[in-house]
Formats: structure tokens, C-alpha cells, sequence
């Protein structure tokens, strides 16, 4: 399934190549900048991090950390999403944090993070200028928890959630890959779980990067409206807004609830995103090829603006969609924990 969206061309060399804004091959403006510190986990979650994934080398440090996300933003990136592996495993990431968020033109930082580590963490975070928590959390029982995470701390996660939603953030979302047979069975009570904390759930279908059958967002909905709730559809997001990201939202009587569809619900064509990885490879798509090595270039000497040149000419390679579900892609698909949730 390809995306739907006007057919463009790369946009020319900007002849400031620092200056807004920053576009793809497609005309898209990027503002959202999803930036991987670590592809280290304490889980081992089916979906995510096979046994096999052995890490990259070299990771970059908090100062180039620090250099990337400034060049970004001089582009015109608002918003930065720490990723990982585990974000919180880095044991920097306080420092990370702060750093980022003094950036000139970030407006939004956000982290994604399993919870483990939260307990401790969630003050600090918010503290150092992390104004948004997603909270990975499949299922609400102790077995699956172990099932689907192989070596997570079930009881750690409930409690960094509990933490998080006591912290003060302006906005926290519980984040749930739904796998059929697995956890799915559950969504009404997570979204029970979630209401109840102040937290936004959002039920994600499983992309193939890993173990597990995905369910369609369709099936989820039917399955909230046979539990007695009723929901009303929310207008998209603008795709122009610095907070706009792939998630459609459903009103409840009780709270908001989103849904994440990148297989039957395609959503490229208001793709505002860009990804680094932990080692400082960009990577134009989740699914695509394009890259740019900038941490290379970074220990190379590059100067600002040869590195947003190399990231312009990545994004002028950026594809339509992610073509995830189209026979014959050639696309190489590492581990998710390997490009950045």
C-alpha cells in the first residue's frame, strides 16, 4: 500500500542550507526529530529487540547529541522525542535532557520509555525539561508482562507509571502494541488503567520488525464499542504543527484514546518525522534506505552546514511511504530498537 499525496520532486539545495524550512523529497516539512541516545534495552521485548541484537559501537555522547538536535532545529525542527533501546538506561540522560532542552527552537521534548526506571527518574526528567512521557505498557497482567518482555520488571513498570502521572508533565500517553492472541483481549482495560492515572492510551499496531500478528485498528474500535464505550472521532492534526504525530484520537466519557495504524490506516502522507539513530546515522524513513552518517562527519570536522547539507540530500531521497506491506520491498529492516523507536 503506497502512500496517498502529490507526487514532487527534491526540493532544491537551499542556498542557506541551515535555513527553514526543512523539507523532503515529497514537499513534506519536517519539524519532528525522533533521536535514538542508546539501542541497549533491559527488555528483550518480541517486537522489538531479538536475542541476536548484539548493539552498535561508538554512541554518541551528550555534546554531539547536543550538536545534532542544535542543527536540526536552526532547520527548523520544534520538537525532539528521546528514543531508544532504553533512553533511561543512558546513565547521562539527565544531562542529555538538559542540554537538549536549552537548544534554541525546541519547543517540545519528549521521551518514549518502558517505566522501568521511572520511579527515581520521572521528578528529574521533568525537572531537567522533559515536557512529555510515553509509556510503553502491553499488558496488565504479571504473565504476559514477563511473556512479551522476557526479562522486564512488571512491578517497576507500575510503579514509574504511578511516578510519571504524579510528576506534573504537561502530557503523558501509555503506549500499547496490540498482538493478536497476545494482549489484545485486554484493550478496554487498559484504556480503564490508563483514564484512571490522567494517562492517554494508545493502541499501536505491530509493524514487522519483529515476533507476533498485528490487529487492525478497526477490530480495536469495534472492541471498545462492544464494551460499552461510546467514542467519537477527533479531527486529524494539522501535519503543520510542531505536536502533530501519526496517532488519529477518539473522545470517551472518560478520556482520550489513539490509535497508531501503519498498516491499514496509512498515515506517510502527513509525515512531518526524521530519525537518528544511537551512533548518529539519520535515517530518512522507518522503512526506507536513505541515510546520512553524521557522526561520522561530526568527528570529521564537518561544519554546521555541511551537515545539514548531508541531512537535505538524505531527505531528497526520503520515499513516498514506508511500503511496509508491498511484496518484494527491498528495504533493510533492522530491529526496531535498532533505528529508534
Amino acid at each position: 500500500m503506497k502512500a496517498e499525496g502529490p507526487a514532487m520532486t527534491a526540493p532544491l539545495p537551499a542556498s542557506n542550507p541551515l535555513a527553514p524550512p526543512l523539507c523532503d523529497a515529497q514537499g513534506r516539512r519536517m519539524t519532528y526529530l525522533r533521536l535514538s541516545v542508546t539501542d541497549r534495552c533491559n527488555f528483550r521485548c518480541t517486537y522489538c529487540s531479538p536475542a541476536s541484537w548484539g548493539g552498535k559501537k561508538d554512541l554518541l555522547d551528550a555534546g554531539e547529541f547536543e550538536r545534532i538536535v542544535s542543527v536540526f532545529a536552526r532547520m527548523g525542527i520544534r520538537r525532539v522525542r528521546l528514543t531508544g533501546g532504553e533512553p533511561l538506561a543512558r546513565p547521562d540522560i539527565l544531562d542529555i535532557a538538559r542540554r537538549i532542552a536549552a537548544v534554541p527552537g525546541v519547543e517540545h521534548l519528549a521521551i518514549t520509555t518502558n517505566a522501568s526506571r521511572l520511579e527515581s527518574l520521572a521528578g528529574p526528567l521533568r525537572d531537567a525539561g522533559v515536557t512529555q512521557l510515553n509509556l510503553s505498557l502491553d499488558t496488565l497482567s504479571a504473565e504476559v508482562f514477563r511473556r512479551i518482555s522476557k526479562q522486564g520488571d512488571f512491578d517497576a513498570v507500575l510503579r514509574g507509571i504511578d511516578a510519571a502521572a504524579g510528576s506534573g508533565y504537561q502530557s503523558l500517553k501509555l503506549n500499547v502494541v496490540v498482538m493478536r492472541g497476545i494482549n489484545d483481549a485486554e484493550v478496554p482495560e487498559l484504556v480503564k488503567y490508563a483514564h484512571a492515572r490522567g494517562i492517554t492510551p494508545r493502541f499501536i499496531e505491530l509493524m514487522p520488525f519483529g515476533q507476533g500478528t498485528p490487529v487492525p485498528t478497526a477490530e480495536l474500535l469495534e472492541r471498545l464499542a462492544a464494551s460499552g464505550r461510546v467514542l467519537t472521532e477527533e479531527p486529524p492534526e494539522s501535519a503543520a504543527s510542531p505536536t502533530s504525530g501519526p496517532a488519529r484520537y477518539w473522545s470517551t466519557d472518560s478520556g482520550r484514546v489513539g490509535f497508531i495504524s501503519p498498516l491499514t490506516q496509512n498515515f506517510c502522507g502527513g509525515c512531518n518525522r526524521v530519525r537518528v539513530a544511537s551512533n548518529g546515522d539519520l535515517r530518512s524513513c522507518l522503512g526506507g534506505r536513505a541515510q546520512a552518517p553524521l557522526h561520522q562527519l561530526i568527528r570529521g570536522g564537518a561544519t554546521d552546514e555541511e551537515l545539514a547539507v548531508a541531512v537535505r540530500r538524505a531527505l531528497g531521497e526520503k520515499p513516498e511511504g514506508h511500503r511496509f506491506t508491498e511484496a518484494g520491498n527491498g528495504a533493510t529492516l533492522l530491529p526496531m530498537m535498532g533505528i529508534g523507536g
